[in-house]
């Protein structure tokens, strides 16, 4: 199971919480050893050029210049 989740201080050391369902599904209890495999997740670009104006003909004109 996958999921995502937010890394926190505590101390000088950073944690990361197992969600309930994962715990549940894999049985995990307290004091086993487990493998994470750390990947960063890709930020969406949804929503990146909001508010940006269109192009104009000057806009193309100063492109090519």
């Amino acid at each position: 199971m996958e999921t995502i989740t937010r890394t926190r201080k505590v101390g000088g050391s950073l944690v990361i919480t197992i969600p309930k369902e994962i715990v549940h599904e894999e049985d995990l209890r307290e004091g086993q050893l487990v493998r994470i495999d750390i990947q960063r997740p890709k930020k969406s670009g949804f929503g990146i050029f909001r508010g940006m104006k269109s192009f104009s003909e000057e806009d193309e004109m100063k492109a090519h210049d």
